[in-house]
Parts: C-alpha cells; sequence; structure tokens
C-alpha cells in the first residue's frame, strides 16, 4: 500500500513507538482540512452535564444544535428523565439580528413552571457568542425570581475543542458544589467523578463501594441530582474516572474545600481492582474496609474467569486498534486486551495530553502507531497497513471498521452494554470474542490478503 501523506500541520500527532524520536505535539485546534473526529466545546459540555437528570438542560441557539446533542449519552437514571428531553430557544433570523435574550427569558420561565426542575444549565452555542446575549444576566434574573439555580454554561463551539466543553461544564458544576447541607455524611465517603452510568456503571460501582463500607455522597454526573451535588464538598474523598472531563473539577474542589483526589479507572480486571484497592487504602485507619475490598475483588474475579480464559484461547495474536475520546481510557483497554492475548498495533485520543502520550508510549510494543486528534482516512490507512482484527472507538469509527471488514467493539457513551467494573470486563470480553471471530469478516474485501497488498490506496 501507498504511504499515507500526513498533513504537514499533523505530522508531530503521529507516532511509530520505538522506530522514531518521540516528540509528540497534542492539546491543539484541529488542523483545518483533516476532517477531525472530536466533537465541539458545546458537545462537551453537554456530554458530561446531560446525566443530571432532574435538572432542565436548555440549549440557547439554533434547533440543530439541541437536535445533534439529543440523548447524546446512555446516561440512566433511577428515577427522573428530564434530561432526556430536548429543548431549545431555536434561535432564527429574527433573533440573530436583534438579539435572542427575550426568547431565552421566556422559554426558561415556561419551562421550570411546566417541569419544576432543581436547576437549569443553559448552553451558550457559537451563534449566541456571535451575537453577544448576556446570557448570565437572564439566568440571574431567572434565578431569582423562580428560586432555583440557573446556570450558564459557556460552550460556544468556536471557543475551542471538545474538552474546553470539559471545563465549561465543571465551571457550571462547580457553581452548585458547596451550596448544599453535609448533615450525616460519613467521614469514610467519597464521590465519584466522570462516570456518568452510560449503561448502570454508576450502580455496579456503588454497590462495590457499598460492600467495602464506603458512603458514596454523589456521582458526577451520572444518575446524579442536584441536591447531592450541592452536598458533595461533605466527601473526604474524590474518585476520578475520567480524568479528561472531571479532573478540573478535582482540582477545583481541592482548592476550595481540602478534598484530596485521586485517578482511577474502571475498566478491565486491573485497573478496577486497582480502583478499589487504593480507596480503601486512604482510610487505612479502617483496617475492614481493605480486608471486605480483598474478599469483594477475590469473589468477582472468581465468577469471571472461567469465560476469559476461554475466550483468551480464540482471541490470543489478534491485533487491536483503539481510538477513543480520552486517552485515560486507552491505558486500560490495552491492559484489558493484554489480558485477552491481544496486541495494540494502533492507538490514540481525540483529547490527550503531553503525560497521557508519554504513558502510552511506554506501554506500547515497538512500531505501535500513536495518534492525537486523528481523521477517518488516517484511522483506516493505520488499520489496513497493521492488519488489525478488531477496532474500538465511538460511533464515529463504527463505518470504518466495517468498511474495513473488521471486527467492532463499542466503547463511547452510545452504547448500552455495562463495560466498567468485573461484570463489565466481562461483557467486554464477550463482546470483543463474538465481533472478532464473526464468520461474515471472511466475505469482506479488505481481508482477501490480495486486497491488503495491493498498491490500491485510500488517498
Amino acid at each position: 500500500m501507498s504511504e499515507l501523506k500526513i498533513l504537514k500541520e499533523r505530522e508531530r500527532q503521529v507516532h511509530r513507538n520505538g522506530v522514531e524520536a518521540f516528540s509528540m505535539a497534542c492539546e491543539t485546534k484541529s488542523t483545518a482540512g483533516s476532517v477531525s473526529q472530536r466533537a465541539c466545546v458545546f458537545c462537551g459540555s453537554r456530554v458530561v452535564l446531560y446525566p443530571v437528570a432532574d435538572a432542565l438542560h436548555l440549549v440557547h441557539g439554533p434547533i440543530g444544535c439541541a437536535t445533534y446533542t439529543w440523548d447524546i449519552r446512555g446516561a440512566l437514571s433511577s428515577g427522573p428523565q428530564l434530561h432526556r428531553l430536548s429543548f431549545s430557544t431555536d434561535l432564527v433570523e429574527e433573533q440573530v439580528v436583534f438579539g435572542g435574550e427575550k426568547k431565552l427569558y421566556r422559554s426558561l420561565i415556561d419551562l421550570i413552571d411546566q417541569h419544576a426542575p432543581a436547576a437549569a444549565f443553559v448552553y451558550a452555542t457559537c451563534i449566541v457568542g456571535i451575537i453577544g446575549d448576556d446570557v448570565d444576566a437572564v439566568c440571574r434574573t431567572v434565578s431569582k425570581e423562580k428560586g432555583i439555580p440557573v446556570i450558564p454554561v459557556h460552550s460556544e463551539g468556536f471557543k475551542g475543542t471538545k474538552k474546553d466543553g470539559y471545563q465549561a461544564a465543571c465551571n457550571a458544576l462547580f457553581q452548585l458544589v458547596g451550596t448544599g447541607k453535609t448533615e450525616g455524611i460519613s467521614p469514610v465517603s467519597i464521590n465519584i467523578l466522570g462516570e456518568f452510568n452510560i449503561g448502570g456503571e454508576a450502580w455496579m460501582i456503588e454497590e462495590y463501594y457499598q460492600r467495602m463500607g464506603v458512603e458514596v455522597v454523589s456521582v458526577l454526573t451520572g444518575d446524579s441530582r442536584v441536591e447531592k451535588i450541592k452536598r458533595s464538598h461533605g466527601a473526604s474523598l474524590n474518585v476520578v474516572q475520567c480524568s479528561g472531563a472531571m479532573l478540573q473539577l478535582a482540582l477545583m474542589m481541592e482548592k476550595k474545600f481540602g478534598i484530596p483526589y485521586i485517578r482511577v479507572s474502571y475498566f478491565g480486571i486491573e485497573d478496577t481492582a486497582q480502583a478499589l484497592y487504593d480507596v480503601a487504602a486512604h482510610f487505612d485507619d479502617h483496617p475492614d474496609i481493605m480486608k471486605a475490598t480483598q474478599e469483594l475483588v477475590k469473589g468477582e474475579i472468581k465468577k469471571i474467569q472461567p469465560d476469559l480464559r476461554a475466550f483468551k484461547k480464540d482471541l490470543t495474536g489478534k491485533k487491536a486498534a483503539i481510538y477513543v475520546g480520552g486517552a485515560f481510557k486507552a491505558f486500560s483497554l490495552i491492559k484489558a486486551l493484554r489480558y485477552l492475548g491481544m496486541t495494540t498495533v494502533l492507538v490514540g485520543s481525540q483529547t490527550g495530553n503531553s503525560e497521557d502520550y508519554r504513558i502510552l508510549k511506554e506501554m506500547c510494543d515497538r512500531g505501535t502507531v500513536i495518534v492525537d486528534d486523528s481523521n477517518p482516512l488516517e484511522l483506516s490507512e493505520y488499520i489496513i497497513e497493521k492488519e488489525a482484527d478488531l477496532f474500538i472507538g465511538g460511533v464515529k469509527e463504527r463505518p470504518i471498521a466495517y468498511k474495513m471488514g473488521i471486527g467492532f467493539c463499542d466503547h463511547n457513551h452510545e452504547r448500552k452494554t455495562p463495560l466498567a467494573g468485573f461484570q463489565g470486563m466481562h461483557n467486554f470480553a464477550k463482546e470483543v470474542y463474538a465481533t472478532v471471530t464473526s464468520p461474515v469478516w471472511q466475505f469482506a474485501p479488505s481481508r482477501d490478503k490480495g486486497f491488503m497488498d495491493s498498491k490500491t490506496s485510500l488517498l
């Protein structure tokens, strides 16, 4: 296959591990013309705040922005479903010319009267930043009139990348943190940050901590409630699952309330066990917690180990490509795939930082392609070059995998099957086994050796 001609501006965002000097560029705006897989700032804020189930989520902008992000996460709720409704001020030409503040005010008043939310988030989109609506002023007015928090989310899409949307969401959440009462919270307590309960994972993880003897004050933001967020400053420890999305909130809470934090992952046997052990170790003045944790981990692994061994027999030697939002997720995926006997030949993220890529370099084998903010053309070419058998990504990567004639595993926020915790590892292994060993791939042209060796390029 002919060599892929990478855009000059992206040359330092692609690295072949061990083959060339490591100098990874990242945390930059997407290169014009590269057709980035990233989403916008507004989308970044929505995926973080969306799971707050008893809040009103109003998109201030054209109807397309609300349509684009409707039901954007699988975020399950044990109660209210208000977050699953999509509300928009539906700005049209008249408001673009004369301003949309009046329409925003009327929309908020009507929606709060109708749905009685515990709080309201108002998302500013690109057009709002251009026409200069004073969203903050409208929110303050409505909050005073209705007696609930009405919080502006400054997520104008042109301001940066999806990662800037995460920051906007953390800033919005921080306006709630510390405004509630903390009576009755155990000294052995935590908040779980960056767990979004896509397929019920938050419930599984909370159960683990309950069995360990640790109180979960708030999950931010899976199956979350406004009142729990308000009192989250009463917890003794913040446990950050998705560091790309929620680390900034942990840092803000540490600075203002003195709450320490640790970074964890609940994906894969190794990382899930380590996460639970790290929390237990934090409360070392309660040795019964560590003992309960050891028993829990031993029992859960014993349940799934026989099936994992069976899957590994057929998966050993298979190759995987990974492209996900945050690099921290990629760390766990590499470990989980190795547990199943698979190697990673391509790995990348949309929002990784320099330290993330340094860790990936150390984790990956020689020759593994590491990419930052990649695009469909690059991903397709490297998948063929490396003869991958599996692609792990999100909804935008699924068509790439199927066009390449290889298995696909959805590890993004649209899925419905839980992949966290010990049972999640079983679900993941089962899904990987089913897709990689499916007989359908023998009929895909790209699996033909002649196709793989041809000089035909996707360029």
